[in-house]
């Protein structure tokens, strides 16, 4: 009778080092190469010198090949990470199924942070950070020339705090929440605030607002910020999150795999998208009417910053909450109204909606704050998210988030350059 798990039929079933070489087309050697780069694992075979391989794990890889070397571009192509933490649908999204939009109004940063961590609330939590590290993070920050912007700072402050926690190499799930529930207020921490007289205690946001504006904080205001911030904690794989994940698969430590994030978030068409929306909306709102500035950036060639999403075909719902919220605060009508005549001009050229990155420029701008505040609120969020999806890929097998190179160059043997 044969073996149950090297019968072709058994959903269990294992290859040998041979079998698993002639399903991908390749020589017995490379099979070992795809196991060193994460693609595949391998079990020993009990008292023998060869190994065996997860049949499943190999088909998916020879499937893979098979797309790539068909020249596939296709969605189906495309990466495809397994997740419980956001689903994006239909111009809505969901943190472990429960709409975002309704968790951010009901509850603090911090709260929504422990329900992506853990899958519970935890009524009133708030965030402190030890003072050692505070410390450290500050005087790091503080050698940052005068010009250095908020990712800067906050990448510095990440690594001055790894490099003050000499157990940040603890991967466990209970070790890594401890490092998240310091890590996000130290960061905090660590930006020079604008006011003078501010307190480091209370909700992460009424922390936050002293490093990003000199004025006093209403209960609007402090309302519009802790809920961007819940907003703003994930949405699935963006491309920092995808580096994230990357550094968290190849084991990286919380503090690395936040930097990795920080790395990414920096640029104009991901967390820095508010501070062009944020400089566009004084325009409008120095100009008097938003048809001249759209038809000069128009003119140039460039996209027009705050509108559009290409994972909402609609309205941004996190747009619609904090333009609901925004309403509330008196302030910030001037900049709401140069927000809809953007949107509005524009739609004479192309229907393009509210985003999230237009609504924060309305609370950026309505709140004395600099066009980089978006930017900070937009990275301190999301850190919550990145430690979210770096436990979740801690669980995962190592290194799989690695792929395999489709080279075009020129084949081998290439004689020597001169």
């Amino acid at each position: 009778m044969r073996d149950q798990e090297s019968d072709p039929g058994h959903p269990g079933r294992r290859l040998s080092t041979k079998e698993a070489a002639e399903l991908l087309g390749v020589k017995p050697e490379t099979v070992y190469a795809y196991v060193s780069r994460g693609q595949l694992s391998s079990q020993r075979v009990p008292g023998g010198r060869g190994s065996t391989f997860d049949a499943k794990e190999v088909e998916a890889v020879a499937r893979r090949n098979r797309r790539e070397s068909s020249g596939s571009s296709g969605a189906g192509s495309e990466m495809s990470v397994r997740t419980r933490i956001t689903l994006i649908d239909k111009d809505r999204y969901y943190f472990r199924g429960v709409d975002a939009t309704e968790l951010a109004a009901r509850h603090s940063y911090e709260e929504i942070a422990e329900w992506l961590w853990t899958g519970r609330l935890r009524p009133g939590i708030t965030f402190t950070a030890p003072e050692a590290s505070v410390a450290v993070a500050r005087r790091a920050v503080g050698a940052l020339p005068e010009h250095a912007g908020p990712t800067d700072r906050l990448r510095v402050a990440a690594i001055a705090a790894a490099a003050a926690d000499p157990l940040r190499f603890d991967l466990s799930e209970n070790a890594v929440l401890g490092t998240a529930r310091t890590l996000i207020p130290t960061l905090v921490a660590a930006l020079p605030p604008v006011r003078r007289s501010h307190r480091d205690a209370g909700p992460l946001a009424n922390r936050l607002w002293a490093r990003l504006t000199g004025l006093d904080a209403d209960e609007a205001s402090l309302q519009v910020l802790d809920t961007a911030l819940g907003l703003l904690v994930d949405h699935d794989l963006a491309a920092s999150t995808l580096a994230v994940r990357v550094a968290a698969s190849a084991r990286a430590h919380p503090y690395a795999a936040v930097s990795a994030g920080l790395g990414v978030i920096e640029g104009p068409l991901h967390g820095a998208a508010s501070g062009l929306a944020h400089r566009l909306l004084l325009e409008v709102l120095d100009q008097g009417n938003a048809a001249p500035v759209i038809a000069e950036e128009l003119r140039a060639g460039r996209r027009i910053p705050g509108l559009g999403h290409r994972l909402y075909p609609g309205e941004d719902p996190r747009a619609r909450a904090l333009f609901t919220l925004l309403e509330e605060m008196p302030q910030a009508a001037p900049a709401l109204a140069a927000a809809r005549d953007i949107v509005a001009t524009t739609a004479r050229h192309t229907p393009l909606h509210a985003n999230v990155d237009l609504a924060l420029a309305v609370l950026t701008a309505s709140s004395g704050m600099s066009a980089s505040a978006g930017e900070t609120i937009f990275a301190v969020a999301r850190t919550a998210g990145w430690i979210a999806h770096a436990l979740e890929e801690y669980g995962e097998r190592p290194l799989r988030m690695r792929p395999s190179g489709n080279y075009v160059g020129p084949r081998p043997p290439q004689p020597l350059p001169d």
